[in-house]
Formats: C-alpha cells, sequence, structure tokens
C-alpha cells in the first residue's frame, strides 16, 4: 500500500519515534535514580532493534521477556516490534512448567529473564539473556544492547493486521491460550487509553500494572504517544506507591481491586494536594473501594475488558453531574462497566441466540464485543478461535444486565450464579454488600450446597488491619443492605486464592465447598 498517499500503516511503534523526535529532552523514564530522555529511551529501543535483527532473527519470529516493570520491559514493547518480531510477555508469577508451556508453545527464539526469574527457565532449551537490572556495563542486557547499531533498522510492517504481541491468558481451566494482538489493534486502544483516561503532556504514568498483563493494558505505548513519563515500578509495594505519587507528582496509574484496597489501607494514605487518576479493571470495584479512592483525592476510572480485547475495551464514562450525588450513589452508578471506548464499537448485552436482551437493568445475558479492539485469534489454535468468535462477536463469558441509559453492568460470570430456591443471586453483588462492611477489606462469595434452598451464597473474608467482625455481623449487615435471601449463609476468615494477574480464584473456594457432591450445582 506504499502507492497511497493517504494512507500508513497504524503501529505503536511510531510512537516512540514522534514524541523522540518533538520532545528529545523530555524525560520518558523514571526508574530509581535513573532517568532516561525520549532521545535516549530511542537509542536504547534501536540498539535492543538492531540487535535482535543481528542475531539471526527472522521478520515474526517471537522472543519473550520475563521481567517486572523495569525498563528493559517497557523498552521490549518497541525494539521487538521494530525489529520485525513478535513480543510475548510472560507472567512473571507463573512457574517453571507454565513458563516452559509458553516458551515452547509460542516458539520463542530468545528469551530475556530478570536475574530473579532466570531459574524460571532451567528446564528450556532457548537462548536466554539475563537482565541484571543495574543500567550499567557487565549487565549482559546492556552489554547486548551496546552491541546493536543507535541507528533505526529498517521497518518491515507490510500490514498493519500483523502480529505484534502474543498475550497468555491464565490458564485456570486448561492450557493458557495465546491471544495475538495486531500492529493496529495496539495503535488504537493505546490513544483510546489516552483519550479515555485523559493523558497528555504533563502525566506522570506510575506502573502498578504488570507489563506483561495484556501489554500494560497498551499503556506502554499509550504513554508514550501523549510523549508523557513511565515511572517504573520492580515491585507494588503500597508505601512505595505513597512515595511515588508525593516525590514524582503521579497524576496516573492502573491496577486491579486487589491491588487498590492496599492502597487505599495503606497507613501513609492521605488526601493528595493534586488529584491522580486512577483506572480500575480485573473485577468490579465495590462502591465502598470507589468511595474510599475518593476521599484521597484519588478519581477512580471503572474501565473493564479482557485478554481478549487488549484489556480495557470499556469505561464507566463519568459524567459531571455525577458528583453532585451523594457518595453512596456516586459509587454505585461508577461501579458498572459503562460502555466502549472511542477506539471500539459500543458492547452488546445478548441471549443464547446473540438478540440483544431489554434495557431493563434486570434481564441477564452475554457481553458480546466487536470491531478494532478484539484481538485477531489465539495462537496456534483455530478451534477455540471460532468457538470464541461465534456469530461474529467475541464472546466474553461475562453476564450482565444493560441499563436504560446505554451501560452495561456485569452481574456475574456464567458460571458463579447462584440459584437458591429458583432465584438468581449474583456473588459480585453480595460481593459489594460484604465490602460494604467497616471492618472487611477483600471479599469472594460462592455457591455452597444446601440441602433445603439448593445453592447459598458463602462469603470469604479478609479483614482490615486492626479489625474484628463475627460471622453473623457480616450476615446481619448484608440483611441490612440486599434482600435478605441473598444474604450470605456462611462466612470464613481467611486468604482469598488469586491467579497472578491479582483476580480471585474463585473456583478454588468452590472446589473446596463441593469436594464431595457429584456435581458443582444443586
Amino acid at each position: 500500500m506504499a502507492d497511497k498517499v493517504y494512507r500508513s500503516e497504524l503501529t505503536p511503534v511510531h510512537f516512540l519515534r514522534r514524541s523522540a523526535y518533538m520532545f528529545p529532552d523530555k524525560t520518558a523514564v523514571v526508574y530509581g535514580e535513573r532517568r532516561y530522555s525520549y532521545r535516549d529511551l530511542e537509542e536504547r529501543v534501536d540498539r535492543l532493534a538492531s540487535r535482535l535483527r543481528d542475531s539471526g532473527l527472522e521478520k515474526g519470529d517471537r522472543v519473550a521477556f520475563l521481567c517486572p516493570n523495569t525498563p528493559p520491559m517497557l523498552e521490549a514493547h518497541f525494539g521487538v516490534p521494530a525489529a520485525g518480531l513478535v513480543l510475548v510477555a510472560i507472567n512473571t508469577r507463573l512457574g517453571k512448567d507454565e513458563v516452559k508451556y509458553i516458551v515452547e508453545h509460542s516458539g520463542a527464539r530468545m528469551v530475556f529473564a530478570d536475574a530473579e526469574l532466570e531459574k524460571l527457565l532451567a528446564d528450556v532449551e532457548v537462548e536466554t539473556v539475563r537482565i541484571d537490572d543495574t543500567g550499567e556495563a557487565g549487565d549482559p542486557y546492556e552489554d547486548f544492547l551496546a552491541e546493536g547499531s543507535p541507528e533505526p533498522v529498517d521497518f518491515v510492517l507490510e500490514d498493519e493486521e500483523e502480529t505484534i504481541s502474543i498475550n497468555y491468558t491464565s490458564g485456570t481451566t486448561g492450557k493458557p491460550k495465546g491471544v495475538m494482538y495486531t500492529h493496529r489493534g495496539g495503535y488504537l486502544s493505546a490513544l483510546g487509553n489516552v483519550i479515555e483516561t485523559g493523558m497528555g503532556y504533563s502525566t506522570k504514568y506510575l506502573w502498578t500494572l504488570p507489563m506483561f498483563h495484556c501489554n500494560g493494558w497498551t499503556f506502554p505505548w499509550a504513554v508514550t504517544a501523549a510523549a508523557a513519563t513511565h515511572v517504573c515500578l520492580r515491585r507494588v509495594e503500597p508505601d512505595r506507591i505513597w512515595e511515588l505519587f508525593e516525590s514524582e507528582g503521579i497524576t496516573h496509574y492502573c491496577a486491579a481491586p486487589t491491588v487498590q484496597i492496599g492502597i487505599v489501607n495503606e497507613d501513609a494514605a492521605h488526601a493528595l494536594d493534586t488529584p491522580v487518576t486512577a483506572a480500575i479493571a480485573g473485577a468490579p470495584p465495590s462502591p465502598t473501594l470507589l468511595g474510599g479512592l475518593l476521599e484521597l483525592n484519588i478519581n477512580p476510572m471503572h474501565i473493564y475488558g479482557l485478554t481478549e480485547t487488549y484489556g480495557p475495551l470499556t469505561t464507566s464514562g463519568v459524567h459531571p453531574e455525577w458528583e453532585d450525588l451523594d457518595m453512596e450513589e456516586r459509587s454505585r452508578v461508577m461501579a458498572r462497566q459503562g460502555q466502549g471506548y472511542v477506539t471500539s464499537d459500543l458492547v452488546r448485552v445478548v441471549d443464547e441466540n446473540i438478540n440483544d436482551v431489554p434495557q431493563d437493568a434486570e434481564t441477564m445475558g452475554e457481553i458480546v464485543m466487536h470491531g478494532n479492539m478484539v484481538a485477531k485469534g489465539y495462537f496456534e489454535n483455530e478451534e477455540a478461535t471460532e468457538e470464541a468468535f461465534e456469530g461474529g462477536w467475541y464472546h466474553s463469558g461475562d453476564m450482565a444486565v444493560w441499563h436504560p441509559d446505554g451501560y452495561v453492568e456485569i452481574r456475574d460470570r456464567n458460571k458463579d450464579i447462584i440459584i437458591s430456591g429458583g432465584e438468581n443471586i449474583s456473588t459480585i453483588e453480595v460481593e459489594q454488600a460484604v465490602m460494604g462492611h467497616p471492618a472487611v477489606m477483600e471479599a469472594a462469595v460462592v455457591a455452597i450446597p444446601d440441602e433445603k434452598w439448593g445453592e447459598r451464597p458463602k462469603a470469604f473474608v479478609v479483614l482490615k488491619k486492626g479489625q474484628e467482625a463475627t460471622e453473623q455481623e457480616i450476615i446481619d449487615y448484608c440483611k441490612e443492605h440486599i434482600a435478605r435471601f441473598k444474604a450470605p449463609a456462611a462466612v470464613e476468615f481467611t486468604e482469598l486464592p488469586k491467579t497472578s494477574t491479582g483476580k480471585v480464584q474463585k473456583f478454588v473456594l468452590r472446589d473446596k465447598e463441593w469436594a464431595n457432591s457429584e456435581k458443582k450445582v444443586n
């Protein structure tokens, strides 16, 4: 398409070229004592791309990175695709067998691994470059860059629908699937993030969200598109986060509710002088959490999506008039998943025949997606791709209602709905009621078998530091706030099992409760 004056192939790699050209001396990356300008970042990326090319890799080959949120992980998001290769960002919290499976399934030709994580590759036969994370000569990664050229490599992208990265799902049921992102999708998702979260030249973005997770929801490309500053963070530690809020003037960050809860409940938490925008996804946040953030001058923005949609695809789209609502009502409307990004199609809620359900806030159906921000399929898995894209829409598996104002609201994963005495109970609704109790920090609700009702809700609860509550107090509190039949029949105080990306593994809790039953429904 080179003969078309009116078209160039969309790729997020060009965001760095433009920002380095326009703002070469602007601070691009902050990491402890290290500071890289956009000129520095571009040179490091060019050296990485050049050195990868010199390693004998060919267009379309996969290169894996196994690192925390350090500068090399950020550089990989530009250097790997600039070389015409496909990035495989591996979850740093996986075990050896899972890492081996991903490296082998993706066919990765090289793996760059942080020194703390290199042991996860002990059983993998693949060329490995260790990253000592010193930023200085003698670090194998830095020496690798030093051998590359600081000049840009020839760009070999021919079609914006070529694969830019493969992201592996958590794999809580069966083997992980490799979700393929395109250059076009990454570009449009990143711009969607810039627009929806209100990022600009003065943005200081804190890396609390793992870059391995959906390519950091495409924020490595989004922050760079805005010529903003990346503040890298090796470990997510609430006290360190509060330090950086102040010392670096953080304006934006993203995190799942479990991380946001830690931030709100940190001893150092206080109302900030300058507002911070916090994008929340991974699970529906409770009104209690949203209200707690607002009190700290952290403006929560609820976004929703899946690995198959480049991370967030919808936003709760805060309306200015909502600021006049009382905190409980304001939090309630903000907890909805909302509607599609400006760069996405609108989502639908459909029945089993892919017909729209009524927009009555009551009828449940499945959320389906279409358009620019849906991945192009699963790597080497045509059967799974066809199943997920049945009827020309991506099927999320998330059950929701459609409100009269067009916003959607998740009520459950299909398998998590509790049917008690013929009544449907949303575990999320019960969780939010439990979370409203002042002593509760986190909660997860699953169905347990009940001789009379078939199924009843049970809540697994983590209390705030220094707080106390009894099982009956939690149950009575819920009965005051939701229908009595929806209140948990039992409460267990325990730590919550979580995936490596911070989502509560409800299936672990459910399996334990149904261990003596032939079926997991009653």
